[in-house]
């Protein structure tokens, strides 16, 4: 635990963007879809290596679906996406303080998460856990010096996605909402333009090899347009740098974007997050409920080799916690371990089935890790998620206690009366105290940098955090310090989605018959290292193991992105001009 009380002085989100909408007829919560009359004779066995939300979401699908399943974790259950007490604050019978690996959200463009939310059923909740979820009316974008401004997230009119009105509506809506020149909100609506009306063609083979910053043209653009359109869209939003994010995943989300505020492929409002500490709003219901329909839990396993037989996986070879090694059996084996994780275990044997694989040594992972400053009195920030826009360590934060259910004088010793969550998405760029970049700094060192970071933006216009207003803070306990090497350790960074590296992503399932995997790494529709891109490539593991399996149970349901329908005439042309070898009918040079 990091917990402490400091000095300083001085003041970063939008990690918002998008939400999703969720399919016509969902099932109520808890309801159990349609199970198979029949399977392979060869076995209903499944193991699950991992228990994040990727694993989580394999064993539902599968438990409703009768087969027999056992999951295996090392760590912790709900992976990144967890919930943690604060070890030793809580007294007087108040639990611990609430931590976490970092705040998280549910943009409208979400879809596969929250028709799981909905089967997971929660006391009083008539949708289960994804009543849960609470709307934000607006983000708030913080400059050190003053000029904040802030955006409401609530719905709009439908709007015809024609390509003047686009241009012009959204050219005008981004100049004066993000306050920068007209003819540079103009110049961004046109580049959206360029990539919603191309086809599936040039976003795979040309938009997926260029990064974002290239394509919007960033360093020929203001301070102002960098901030926000280049920087905040990569880095504050998915933890991605602009000059190697592709064109073709952050294109995808400003997509997603566009169409959720006028109610068009979305599950809900704009930006959602919880109602409570997510374990004990979401990832405690959700194995209850697994466990209800029969799946078994083994918690301190350590996956470390897979046995390869005949193209098929035999047996996982695995550590306790008390460091005993033992084999595991079964008929399928889902691995959903994180991508840096996962790649261990692909050993000459698998690849030797299964060559690609080996590509997945080419993915690159970066650090998003949050803090939590708890606080002695609630912060009037924002209503909802806030972005430092000049803050070196890309900090976004949102305050908890007005969102939450169970108020956090609940919780510790009962004098915290608000979280302000922040997270960490720049561990590489020195900070404005020491000179350092994050990775570089003590947990001490962390805490006062980004603290002073958000009060360099908050307090330039008055005072809004004052240093007798800290009462504790926490940082995800997956940094760790590393004295030797006066630097830190982070045992959970961040899939990053590097121009070109969708190459080096696999299916779900390939040569090795038994073996699918599961995880945001996997080749899935919304194409981004989220918990529904981690949702979404379970549901796709679940389906090809029904595939080899010969089960006739209903398959598990996906999703599809929202596309302007008023576009698609544009994209057909642009197929043929691709083809050709020439550009995007918007695609003129400036």
């Amino acid at each position: 635990m990091a917990e402490n009380r400091w000095t300083v002085s001085r003041r970063t989100l939008l990690r918002n963007t998008v939400v999703a909408g969720v399919a016509a007829g969902a099932l109520a919560a808890g309801a159990v879809r349609p199970t198979p009359g029949a399977a392979n004779p060869g076995g209903r066995r499944v193991a699950v290596l991992g228990g994040g939300v990727a694993g989580l979401t394999a064993a539902h699908e599968l438990a409703e679906r009768e087969f027999q399943v056992t999951v295996y974790e090392k760590r912790a259950w709900g992976g990144k996406a967890r919930s943690v007490g604060v070890p030793g604050t809580g007294v007087e019978g108040r639990p611990d303080l609430p931590g976490e690996h970092g705040f998280r959200f549910f943009p409208g463009f979400y879809q596969h998460v929250p028709d799981t939310m909905r089967r997971i059923p929660f006391p009083g909740n008539a949708n289960g856990v994804w009543d849960n979820l609470v709307a934000v009316p607006e983000a708030r974008f913080a400059r050190r010096g003053g000029d904040d401004f802030r955006v409401p997230l609530g719905p709009r009119s439908r709007a015809e996605f024609a390509p003047d009105s686009f241009r012009e509506t959204l050219g005008a809506a981004l100049s004066t909402a993000l306050k920068m020149p007209p003819d540079e909100g103009i110049y961004f609506a046109e580049r959206l333009l360029v990539f919603n009306t191309s086809c599936d063609a040039r976003r795979v083979g040309q938009w997926e090899r260029t990064s974002w910053h290239d394509f919007v043209g960033g360093h020929a653009r203001s301070h102002e347009f960098r901030a926000l359109l280049s920087r905040t869209l990569t880095s504050i939003m998915v933890a991605a740098k602009e000059n190697v994010a592709s064109v073709r995943t952050i294109g995808t989300m400003g997509e997603q974007f566009l169409g959720n505020p006028m109610g068009i492929g979305n599950d809900g409002s704009l930006d959602r997050v919880l109602n409570g500490p997510t374990t004990a709003v979401w990832i405690e219901p959700w194995m209850r409920r697994i466990r209800e329909l029969g799946a078994e839990f083994a918690l301190g396993t350590e996956v470390r080799e897979l046995e390869v037989r005949d193209r098929r996986i035999v047996a996982a070879r695995v550590v306790d916690e008390t460091g005993a090694q033992r084999t595991i059996e079964a008929d399928y084996f889902v691995v959903a371990l994180p991508a840096e994780r996962a790649r261990t275990l692909w050993s000459p044997q698998v690849l030797a089935v299964q060559p690609e694989l080996a590509g997945m040594d080419n993915l690159v992972t970066d650090w998003m890790n949050g803090i939590q400053f708890y606080l002695r009195r609630s912060a009037d920030i924002s209503r909802g998620h806030t972005a430092y826009i000049d803050a070196p360590w890309s900090l976004t934060s949102i305050s908890q206690n007005q969102l939450w259910r169970r108020k956090l004088t609940e919780f510790g010793d009962g004098a915290v009366r608000d979280c302000l969550s922040v997270d960490i998405s720049d561990w590489n760029t020195p900070g404005i105290l020491f000179g350092k970049p994050a990775k570089e700094c003590t947990h001490e060192e962390i805490a006062r940098e980004a603290w002073a970071q958000i009060r360099a933006h908050l307090d330039d216009r008055g005072e809004v955090l004052g240093d007798a207003d800290l009462h504790s803070w926490f940082l995800d306990p997956g940094i760790t310090w590393q004295e030797g090497q006066r630097r830190n350790a982070n045992a959970d960074p961040l899939l990053i989605n590097t121009a070109g590296s969708w190459e080096y992503r696999p299916q779900a399932h390939g040569a090795v018959e038994n073996l699918f995997l599961a995880g945001d790494y996997v080749r899935t529709n919304v194409d981004l290292a989220t918990m529904e891109g981690a949702n979404e490539s379970a549901r796709a593991a679940v389906n090809a193991l029904l595939d080899v399996a010969g089960s006739n149970a209903e398959r598990c349901r996906t999703y599809t992105l929202f596309r302007a329908p008023e576009l698609e005439p544009l994209r057909r042309i642009d197929a043929d001009r691709y083809a050709a070898g020439q550009p995007n009918l918007f695609d003129v040079p400036v």
